[in-house]
């Protein structure tokens, strides 16, 4: 539900903007998972990865980043505050939704 959201919000953050992709895996259908830097206003990298999980327009996607604690506080302050995707009552992960589930996250 939140995919058009996200998607509007990347070109916002990222749109005609050098951005960096620091390449972690490969997933099973070949797309590259990474990390994807950019300069915000004030010229500061960020991280869009963190920013869309932060704002709740993405899930931390435990299998490819287990360890990431940066991740795991963005999403659970993301949750705690109910915001994007945590405002539903029961969200349903994407790898979840793609298989024909829809229990609640």
């Amino acid at each position: 539900p939140y995919g058009n959201v996200a998607k509007k919000r990347t070109s916002d953050l990222v749109f005609g903007k050098v951005v960096s992709v620091e390449v972690r895996d490969t997933d099973q259908y070949g797309r590259v998972v990474g990390w994807v830097n950019f300069e915000d206003a004030k010229r500061e990298t960020q991280n869009l990865n963190t920013t869309l999980v932060s704002e709740g327009l993405a899930w931390w996607y435990r299998y490819y980043a287990p360890n990431d604690r940066t991740l795991e506080r963005a999403e659970t302050e993301a949750r705690k505050e109910g915001r994007g995707l945590w405002r539903d009552r029961n969200p349903v992960a994407p790898w979840d939704w793609r298989r024909g589930g829809r229990q609640a996250a």
